[in-house]
């Protein structure tokens, strides 16, 4: 009753009142939504540093160059390879790159018109005493037959449905979809840096752990020589037992040094395993290739390179690209919004009639006009939400730049200081090692001391394992400077 009294109203109801009384409500949806909220607004800072540390502005580049040019090791190259197809933290992220590509998909759909087939059947009976029953009523005969008691209703439709995106809402939420995917990209890129720089520290810590074991073993067999000159020494009444016991002290104590080296190599091969994504086996390797290692010549170019070269920072940018969409989305559901329906097809109370035309022919189309008047604090809340996140993908942004400038200008820094020092070592070990042979020979013509002897050979061990350390410091620290330019990722 409720229903018929208001369209007996609107039905008395001039037009003209009629389309004013529209006109005023959109008018109303229009004016409300001008009322958009302010927010913070931060443009990016994008700039960098001219050069390194007052370095040179050289533009050549070793962050372009392909990983397997950069590491010539065929070794290590088929590793690197072994982990590109199988490390499961990588996969994953391929997998999210396909979850980011389907959602684009998904925004484009939106963006489309929808349409659609619709068939159905199915019966209602009315009350006699209602506007509808009493039409049913006054026209019971049809082509001279009774309408059925109760009516069924049969119908084949097709139906669309549209949104015009007026404010391209849907628009910039599909851009934001292809942001976010070109953003998952370039977050695979960044652990395919990750993964190979990881990979090739593991593989020359391993090949420095082979060469300390060889140290060790060279030095046993040093220390056992000194150890049968002292035994032959107390024979002959020039030494006492106390040089005999700290020789042999010191061979076991070298002899016990294998044992947690073997330790570190089963770890280290291990590590590389799992990054292999596979189980427990041996890493081949050549293992007398470490003395003949040199670190390379890294070429660091200008720190302008780093917004092309390194994947966190084309990733953090696609971040942000993303971020600003989803605030002009947001900033969209403010307006009104313009929808077009639309129906055509059959529809007749026996399936018979379906194909008599036009009697049967059902179509209508629907424009309609929505937006938010009252209580938009939902509305309010997306749009603040939006608008903080972005201001997050800003800050993230330029963190990321300076995190990589700094990362490139520690490891120029290093890389000098730690072949200064390689170089010194190296010297050292010279040293120490011709003067292991100077006190040997003085100590069997009983010209020195067994304790300068026990001194100048933990020296030399302790040297050589030094410089066995800083050697894979630089070769990592090459490893770690082509990870910070970007190397491998593109």
């Amino acid at each position: 009753m409720k229903e018929a009294s208001i369209n007996k109203h609107l039905s008395g109801m001039p037009k003209n009142t009629i389309y004013k009384s529209l006109a005023i409500l959109c008018l109303a949806l229009i004016l409300d939504s001008c009322g958009v909220p302010k927010v913070a607004q931060r443009k990016e800072n994008t700039s960098v540093p001219s050069g390194y540390n007052g370095g040179s502005k050289d533009t050549l580049n070793s962050g372009k160059l392909k990983w397997r040019e950069f590491f010539g090791d065929p070794y290590l190259s088929a590793l690197i390879d072994s982990a590109l197809k199988n490390n499961q933290e990588l996969n994953i992220t391929l997998q999210e790159i396909s979850v980011a590509r389907n959602e684009i998909r998904i925004r484009k759909g939106e963006y489309l018109p929808f349409v659609g087939l619709r068939g159905g059947a199915g019966f209602e009976k009315v009350g006699r005493y209602t506007n509808i029953g009493t039409l049913e009523a006054n026209t019971p005969i049809i082509n001279g037959k009774e309408t059925p008691d109760p009516l069924p209703d049969y119908q084949l439709t097709a139906y669309a449905s549209w949104e015009i995106d007026i404010w391209h809402k849907l628009r910039n939420a599909r851009k934001s979809a292809v942001a976010r995917y070109l953003s998952t990209v370039e977050g695979k890129n960044f652990m395919i840096t990750n993964l190979i720089s990881e990979v090739a520290r593991s593989y020359y810590e391993l090949l420095a752990l082979d060469n300390q074991l060889d140290i060790v073993n060279s030095n046993i067999k040093i220390q056992g020589d000194a150890l049968d000159i002292v035994k032959l020494q107390k024979e002959s009444a020039r030494v006492t037992e106390l040089a005999v016991r700290r020789f042999e002290a010191q061979v076991l104590h070298t002899k016990s040094l294998q044992y947690n080296i073997q330790q570190r190599i089963i770890v280290t091969e291990n590590r590389i395993n799992f990054l292999l994504g596979r189980f427990p086996a041996p890493v081949p390797r050549n293992d007398q290739a470490f003395n003949d290692l040199t670190p390379k010549v890294v070429r660091a170019g200008l720190p302008s390179q780093l917004l092309a070269n390194r994947p966190d920072i084309r990733q953090a940018e696609q971040d942000l690209a993303a971020a600003k969409l989803d605030v002009k989305v947001a900033r969209a559901r403010f307006y009104p919004s313009l929808g077009i329906s639309a129906v055509i097809g059959y529809q007749a109370f026996n399936p018979s009639y379906l194909v008599k035309l036009p009697q049967s022919l059902l179509y209508s189309m629907l424009g309609d006009i929505t937006g938010p008047l009252i209580n938009r604090n939902a509305i309010k809340g997306l749009y603040y939400g939006a608008n903080a996140r972005q201001l997050q993908s800003v800050f993230n942004y330029e963190r990321t730049i300076l995190n990589a400038y700094i990362q490139v200008a520690n490891q120029l820094s290093n890389i000098s200081n730690l072949e200064k020092e390689y170089n010194l070592q190296s010297q050292q070990v010279d040293a120490l090692m011709l003067s292991t042979s100077i006190s040997t020979d003085l100590f069997r013509s009983a010209r020195a001391d067994y304790m300068e002897v026990l001194l100048t050979q933990r020296d030399a061990l302790e040297a050589r394992f030094d410089l066995v350390e800083t050697k894979i410091q630089r070769l990592n620290a090459v490893v770690n400077m082509y990870q910070a330019l970007g190397g491998g990722g593109n």
